[in-house]
Order: C-alpha cells, then structure tokens, then sequence
C-alpha cells in the first residue's frame, strides 16, 4: 500500500539544507523503528519549501495509530521529530497539531 503525504520546510535556505544533510543518513533508530511499523520504503522530495512524501507499507503490519502510539512512546523519535519540527512547517492545509498530511490521490493511470 502507498501512501503520499506532504509538509513544508522552513524558507531558509540554510535550515532546508541542513534538513537535506539529516536525510542523508538517519539515525539508525529511526531506520529500525520505520521498518518495525511495517514501512517497507520511503523517499522524500522537495521543490522550494514543499516536501513530498512517498511511503510503501505492508498493510498487515502498518497503521497510522499505531505507528504513532510507537513514536510517542520512543525517546529516540521523538528527539528526531523534536529536531526536524526545527526545520518544518505545516502547510496552510494542515490541521492543527499536525505534520504530514496525506494527500488525496486525483489520478492513476492503471485505471485508464
């Protein structure tokens, strides 16, 4: 299962470039707890401030709640999430006390 979300990045371009620089390699534990919720693959792009999420996820394993319950409960995400919160922004589309927010799929081309 796919799921497609988006953020935004602060607009400074040092801050965007050290939020580059963190995904260069992230913390191992953040790796570890990624896979443990069942993400089988992620990559993130970016064009200016706004951030694309791509997240591959076995659907057996994964959800969106227990996912955050496991990242509330671990101190390692949340010091990750803590520091990259310095980097991110909502978008004016995100509700309040959120941060990636799932976009609506418009178009599949497998269904044409």
């Amino acid at each position: 299962m796919r799921h497609a979300l988006a953020l935004d990045l602060v607009d400074d371009p040092q801050r965007i470039a050290e939020y580059e620089k963190a995904h260069e390699r992230i913390w191992p534990e953040v790796r570890d707890h990624l896979r443990a919720q069942g993400v089988l693959g992620m990559e993130i792009y970016r064009l200016g401030t706004r951030l694309f999420m791509v997240m591959e996820v076995d659907p057996a394993v994964y959800s969106v709640q227990a996912m955050a319950e496991a990242s509330r409960d671990n101190p390692h995400i949340q010091r990750w999430e803590t520091l990259m919160w310095t980097y991110q922004a909502p978008t004016p589309w995100t509700p309040e006390g959120e941060k990636w927010v799932e976009m609506k799929r418009i178009f599949d081309l497998s269904t044409q």
